[in-house]
């Protein structure tokens, strides 16, 4: 199913496309509209990327793609004399080049959990390869990755998963808060060469088949300032002391390990090798009687409860979020088709969203989040990422972004899943879907206690003010 902003970018790829044909575009727009083989450069390090152009004038847009597929847009654009101006504003992302014989020069700044990157950028049209086709080897399906070091929220192993066409791939690294996205590329020398960016993630690796029937994958490790933490060690430290800054390396991480080993999954499993955790298990409650409680004010400043009669005898999804965070909008992506779907029967959706203390006071790119995903459940901000702990209590071992909290009509948490596995994970996007639809469902079946029927909510408390 299809997103209604990725509808848009479909129709806005064919609409630019027909009015460049029919001569709808400025001779300025004209200049950069269509397809560019595009790359973002630093230390050293070169990250290729498809960026497509479409439009003209008001309706100029930036489309980024993830694997094989268009992923996301820009959420406002312009050229004017020779200069060009891509703002993804839910990444706090923007990307400013000039033109110049045919080629694009400039740099991409992007803001993410606290640290600035800043990136060269240079992107020159594509042209279809007329070279003869590769064989390549299949190394399609699912793999498992054994880390030698755990990572810093315990993970033992990843998964990765590889769809492919011919010499092209796409491929992913699936963590337990999420996945990488889809890294792309092509075979050739024997290695694929893939790489991935989508307004934030940026990144490389190098998968190359060995003799015995493993992968190895050689990943290119960008960690910039203060995102090295990844939100804190998230082990008993963490969540115990609660004083461990936001941007500390405090625990080797084996997600960043400079090369990985995949093993085809049923291989992995014959010979015993670390398995991945368990979405469902690797977080939970503290207390399943305990009724699970917030109180946090949304962009408006208007505190916002549990006992809010809009959650009041509902089944509840609270997600521990923060717009700085991927995997998160990959997850809010879907959340807004099961709040389509689902709140008339009883559901009610509300962001615990977590942003940095910079992002407090304008909001800038929770707002532009809302907009570009067309979010219409609750979003409270519960306040700096550092703080989580402290502010969502009832649950053990929290150290994923997302984490989704599912709540019976009762008030009481009945499960919680770690992380998100986005359209990029392949058969585990599949399997979360069928899990939390059934899940949803098997708790919208069951009656509210007496003492959680609320009264009917006022109209207006039916949209949140975001």
């Amino acid at each position: 199913m299809k997103t209604p902003w990725r509808a848009a970018l479909a129709a806005a790829i064919v609409l630019g496309s027909s009015a460049a044909l029919a001569g709808g575009t400025s001779p300025g727009d004209a200049a950069v509209d269509g397809r560019w083989d595009a790359a973002l450069t630093r230390n050293g390090a070169r990250i290729p990327f498809r960026l497509d152009i479409v439009g003209s004038g008001p309706t100029l847009k930036g489309i980024l793609y993830d694997g094989f597929e268009p992923y996301d847009g820009t959420t406002s654009a312009s050229f004017q004399d020779g200069k060009l101006v891509l703002n993804i504003e839910h990444y706090l992302t923007t990307i400013a080049a000039t033109l110049q014989d045919g080629r694009l020069t400039g740099s991409v700044v992007t803001q993410n959990r606290g640290s600035s990157g800043e990136y060269g950028f240079e992107a020159t049209r594509h042209v279809d390869s007329l070279s003869a086709a590769v064989s390549a080897p299949s190394i399609e399906g699912s793999w498992v990755i054994p880390l030698d070091t755990p990572s810093s929220k315990g993970e033992k192993a990843f998964r990765f998963i590889v769809r492919q066409h011919g010499a092209e791939v796409a491929a992913a690294i699936l963590r337990v808060d999420g996945d990488t996205g889809s890294y792309s590329g092509s075979y050739r020398d024997g290695k694929w060469v893939l790489s991935h960016f989508d307004g934030s993630r940026p990144g490389v690796i190098v998968v190359t088949p060995k003799p015995d029937g493993t992968l190895e994958i050689q990943q290119h490790v960008d960690r910039p300032g203060t995102q090295t933490a990844q939100t804190g060690a998230g082990g008993a430290g963490a969540q115990a002391g609660g004083d461990q800054t936001y941007s500390e390396d405090v625990t080797p991480d084996g997600r960043y390990a400079p090369v990985l080993t995949a093993y085809r999954a049923d291989v992995a499993l014959a010979k015993g090798l670390p398995q991945p955790d368990n979405y469902l298990t690797h977080t939970t409650a503290r207390d399943p009687n305990e009724i699970f409680k917030f109180n946090f004010p949304d962009a408006d400043g208007k505190l916002v409860s549990n006992e809010d009669p809009r959650f009041k005898g509902k089944v509840v999804l609270a997600i521990v979020t923060g717009t700085w965070c991927p995997n998160c909008h990959d997850e809010a992506q879907y959340l807004v088709q099961l709040d389509r779907k689902y709140r008339s029967r009883g559901l009610a959706i509300v962001a615990l969203d977590f942003e940095e203390p910079e992002q407090q006071g304008s909001l800038e790119r929770e707002r532009a989040f809302v907009r570009q995903y067309g979010v219409k459940y609750t979003y409270l901000i519960a306040g700096a990422p550092s703080e989580m702990w402290e502010k969502v209590p009832q649950l053990q071992n929290l150290n994923t972004w997302p984490a989704t909290i599912f709540i019976g009509r009762d008030g009481k948490v009945k499960a919680v899943h770690a992380g998100f596995a986005s359209p990029a994970s392949g058969e585990f996007y599949t399997q979360l879907k069928q899990e939390f639809t059934s899940r949803i469902e098997q708790l919208l079946a069951e009656k509210a206690p007496a003492e959680h029927v609320a009264t009917a909510a006022p109209a207006a408390h039916l949209q949140p003010g975001v």
